[in-house]
C-alpha cells in the first residue's frame, strides 16, 4: 500500500516541510497518504536551482544522460507492482489498465535512454552562389536551458515521463507541478532520479495549489513551457507564460469511422477498450462512433452486448474494467451531461446512472449535433453512436470539431485511408484501430483547441533543444 507521506523534491533532495496536500483513494475516497506541498518560496528556489544547473546538465556527456535514463528504466522495472498499485489507488485506474501504464513509464525512458545519444546535426551545402564558394556550414543542438513542466491527473506516471525523459535526454533541468490529484507517481519518479548522478539542482517535482503555481508560468528564468490539461487552463497559460516557446496537450471529442467492409468482431473489441479504458478519462479515448448505415444495426447489437459485460467496481480488482471518475463532482458533471441530451432526444442504450464518482459505461444514439457531449471533450465513459452513408460525410463530421487530436478510421479500402488522411484536420491518423492507440515514440498532439506542438521523445527533445549554426571559411 501507499506510505503514510510523501516528501517533494527540491534541487534533487527530498523535502518534506509539511504535509498539507492530501490524496484520497479514488474508489473509496478515504486519504490515502498525505504529501508535502509547495508554496511560491520553494518553486523560486527550484527555479533558480534549475538555472545554476543548465551549464552543468549541458556539459554531461550523452552517454551520461543515456547512464541516468537507463538507471531509471532498471528501477522502475523493479518497483513494478509497487508503481502500479500506487496508481491504482491515487487515480482509481483499474490494476490492469495500471500495470500498462508502468510498461509505458519503462518504454519512455527506453526510447530516452536510445534518443539521448542520437541527438546530432548537419552538414549544410552553403555554397548555393557564387558569393558562398570557400563556405561550408553545419549545425547541433543544444539545450534551451531550464524548462517548466506541468502534468495531469489522467496519466500520473506515462505523461510526467514524457516530460522528464525527454528533458534530461536533452540536457534541460527543470522544475515539474504534478497534478494535485495525483502527485505520487512524479513524486516516485523523482526518488528514483534523486538515486542517480544528476547535476545538483537538475529537477524539482513540487506539488502545489493551482493559484500558487504562478511560477511555473510566468517565470522569464524557465525557457520552455510544456502543460498537459484542459483546454481552456492551457491557453489561458499559453497568454501569460511571454517569450517562453509553449507546448500543450489539450483535450479532444475523438471520433472513429466504421466503414462496411469492417471486421465487426474486431472493431467491437478494439473501439470497447478505446472507448471505456480507464473508465474513458483520456483525451483520444473514443467518444464518437460512426459507423455505415450498412452495419450499423449488428455493430450497434454486438456493441452495446459488449459494453452490458464490462464489470465495473474496485480498479484493484483484477477483472474490473471500469473504475472510478477521478470525483465525484467529475461523474456528477458528465451525467448531466448525458441526461441533456436526453433531454434534447438522445436515447440512452446502455448505462447512465452513476453512483458516487461511478459512472457506469454508457452508450447514447440520436444525439444532436449541437449537444455539450457531442460538441466538449467528455473525459468519461461515455460513447455517442450515430451512422452513415457517404465516407466523404463521416469525415466531415470528424472535422466538425473544435479539437483535432486523433482519429481512427476501419476500412480496408486504400483509397479512403488516404482520403482520411489528406482531409482529417487532426494530429495523428490511426487506420484499422481506435484514435486510442500510442506508442510513445510517434509524433503526439493536435491542432486547433486540442494543442502546439508534439510530443514523442525524440519530438520532445527537439522542442527541448536549439539549433546552433556553425560557418567556416577557407580564405
Amino acid at each position: 500500500m501507499l506510505r503514510d507521506t510523501y516528501p517533494f523534491y527540491l534541487a534533487n533532495r527530498a523535502e518534506q516541510p509539511n504535509i498539507d496536500l492530501e490524496v484520497t483513494n479514488k474508489y473509496t475516497g478515504d486519504v490515502a497518504t498525505r504529501v508535502s506541498l509547495a508554496n511560491s518560496e520553494h518553486i523560486d528556489r527550484g527555479i533558480a536551482a534549475a538555472v545554476e544547473a543548465a551549464e552543468p546538465m549541458a556539459q554531461m556527456a550523452p552517454y551520461e544522460r543515456q547512464d541516468v535514463l537507463n538507471h531509471c528504466v532498471m528501477r522502475f522495472t523493479e518497483r513494478f507492482e509497487e508503481l502500479a498499485l500506487a496508481l491504482c489507488i491515487e487515480a482509481g485506474k483499474p490494476i490492469k489498465d495500471a500495470r500498462g501504464e508502468v510498461s509505458r513509464l519503462i518504454d519512455t525512458f527506453r526510447i530516452a535512454a536510445e534518443e539521448s545519444v542520437r541527438i546530432g546535426g548537419e552538414v549544410l551545402n552553403l555554397v548555393i552562389a557564387p558569393r558562398a564558394r570557400g563556405y561550408r556550414g553545419m549545425y547541433k543542438r543544444v539545450p534551451i536551458g531550464p524548462c517548466s513542466f506541468i502534468s495531469p491527473f489522467n496519466f500520473p506516471l506515462n505523461l510526467a515521463a514524457h516530460k522528464i525523459a525527454p528533458a534530461i535526454a536533452a540536457g534541460c533541468p527543470f522544475v515539474m507541478k504534478p497534478a494535485s490529484r495525483t502527485p505520487i507517481g512524479a513524486l516516485l519518479i523523482g526518488e528514483v532520479l534523486a538515486e542517480t548522478n544528476l547535476p545538483a539542482g537538475s529537477f524539482s517535482i513540487l506539488p502545489c495549489s493551482r493559484d500558487g503555481a504562478d511560477l511555473f508560468t510566468v517565470d522569464d528564468r524557465l525557457k520552455l513551457l510544456s502543460f498537459t490539461g484542459s483546454p481552456d487552463v492551457g491557453w489561458n497559460l499559453k497568454a501569460k507564460a511571454g517569450k517562453k516557446p509553449v507546448v500543450l496537450e489539450l483535450g479532444g471529442n475523438a471520433a472513429v469511422v466504421v466503414d462496411a467492409d469492417t471486421d465487426l468482431e474486431d472493431a467491437v473489441e478494439r473501439i470497447i477498450f478505446g472507448a471505456f479504458y480507464q473508465s474513458g478519462q483520456s483525451c483520444i479515448g473514443v467518444q464518437r462512433i460512426m459507423v455505415h448505415q450498412e452495419i450499423y444495426d449488428e455493430f450497434k447489437s454486438r456493441f452495446i452486448e459488449a459494453t452490458n459485460a464490462l464489470v465495473s467496481g474496485d480498479p484493484l480488482n483484477e477483472n474490473t474494467f471500469i473504475g472510478p471518475m477521478i470525483a465525484e463532482s467529475e461523474a456528477k458533471r458528465l451525467q448531466e451531461w448525458i441526461h441533456e441530451a436526453v433531454d434534447e432526444g438522445a436515447q440512452v442504450l446502455s448505462g447512465g446512472t452513476r453512483d458516487g464518482a461511478m459512472l457506469d459505461a454508457t452508450v447514447l444514439e440520436n444525439v444532436p449535433d449541437n449537444a455539450v457531449i457531442n460538441r466538449k471533450e467528455a473525459f468519461g465513459p461515455v460513447a455517442v453512436l450515430s451512422e452513415f452513408t457517404d465516407f466523404d460525410d463521416a469525415l466531415a463530421s470528424i472535422n466538425d470539431s473544435d479539437f483535432g487530436l486523433q482519429a481512427g478510421i476501419f476500412t480496408r479500402d486504400l483509397y479512403k485511408m488516404n482520403r482520411a488522411w489528406d482531409t482529417l484536420e487532426v494530429g495523428g491518423v490511426v487506420i484499422g484501430d481506435v484514435p486510442s492507440w500510442r506508442v510513445d515514440n510517434m509524433p503526439y498532439g493536435g491542432v486547433k483547441d486540442s494543442g502546439l506542438g508534439r510530443e514523442g521523445v525524440k519530438f520532445a527533445i527537439e522542442d527541448m533543444t536549439e539549433l546552433r549554426l556553425l560557418v567556416i571559411r577557407t580564405p
